[in-house]
């Protein structure tokens, strides 16, 4: 990392595979003082659990002082400009984190912040969760080089990042999704010179039990993302027959893992008896948005 931490992409294989490192042993640590005298705002233009408070725990156990800033506070781009906001904000605190709706907009902020800004969700990436996911399956695994994931679902922000971050670690990358789905083309042009680099290996399959087959790691996220309501309908008409189920990991490997982001759409992109299984891995993904958050803070805003 530079400065900020706004795509995977801003990240090399060497870095990634450092930050699950240090979220592993900051895991193991606890609490710390790393952070102590910082001050981190959390500027949010959209609703979470997960990141606002794994952030928000992740920096007091650092030692740091948090600040939240809810959308109706700040009125990003109505109420002051983007760029504003960003200059502002860097004469108060070391480091910002943003959950906004457009991916421009944290890109600006990180333009004109004379502190860090790291990506705490936009529509184009999520990079915190993939490092979580990545931590996540490295701790069930042993390995993620070599590791094949299957993607079941909508090429959205959390699918470019988990491609970008399979790359990067040399895991393959399998994706089951309709045609009109499918990852956008700059993602899809950044996935192929990082699969150049790490000879790590990128498809896309027909279906979803053709996807699994063989996978270490069966992953899925909501079928209508925060701002797509008004598309809800015709995307569980378009993803009919991608739900992943108890029955469906059934044509994986038994030692597979299956992951989600959340929140889930429980009877949508996954069953039941999905989350509930035996394999599923999900609410350790979760707890791991902390550790490996923390690790981002300590690289960017860590004293040493």
């Amino acid at each position: 990392m530079d400065k900020d931490l706004l795509s995977m992409a801003d990240l090399s294989g060497p870095e990634v595979r450092g930050l699950i490192q240090s979220a592993v042993e900051l895991k193991r640590q606890g609490n710390s003082d790393m952070l102590a005298g910082r001050s981190v705002a959390l500027v949010f233009e959209l609703p979470s659990l997960r990141t606002r408070a794994s952030f928000d725990v992740g920096i007091r156990q650092m030692g740091g002082h948090c600040i939240y800033l809810s959308p109706q506070e700040i009125g990003l781009g109505a109420r002051e400009s983007v760029p504003d906001v960003a200059r502002v904000l860097s004469r108060y605190v070391d480091g910002i984190v943003a959950r906004t709706r457009r991916h421009r907009t944290v890109a600006d902020l990180a333009r004109y912040a004379l502190v860090p800004v790291i990506n705490g969700l936009s529509d184009g990436e999520h990079p915190c969760q993939v490092l979580a996911d990545l931590l996540t399956i490295y701790e069930h695994k042993g390995r993620l080089e070599g590791l094949t994931i299957a993607y079941l679902g909508d090429g959205n922000n959390m699918a470019a990042s988990l491609s970008l971050g399979a790359m990067l670690v040399g895991a393959n990358f399998v994706m089951a999704t309709p045609e009109a789905y499918l990852l956008p083309p700059e993602t899809l042009a950044k996935v192929e010179n990082l699969r150049g680099e790490s000879g790590a290996a990128f498809d896309v399959k027909v279906g979803p039990a053709e996807a699994v087959s063989g996978a270490d790691v069966i992953y899925t996220d909501v079928w209508t993302s925060m701002g797509q309501e008004a598309e809800s309908e015709r995307r569980r008409r378009d993803f009919t027959g991608y739900q992943v189920t108890a029955e469906l990991l059934s044509h994986a490997d038994d030692g597979a893992i299956f992951m989600h982001p959340l929140p889930a759409h429980r009877g949508e992109e996954v069953s039941d008896d999905a989350m509930e299984h035996p394999q599923s891995v999900v609410f350790d993904q979760a707890e791991n948005r902390l550790h490996a958050q923390k690790a981002v803070l300590a690289q960017l805003l860590g004293r040493s």
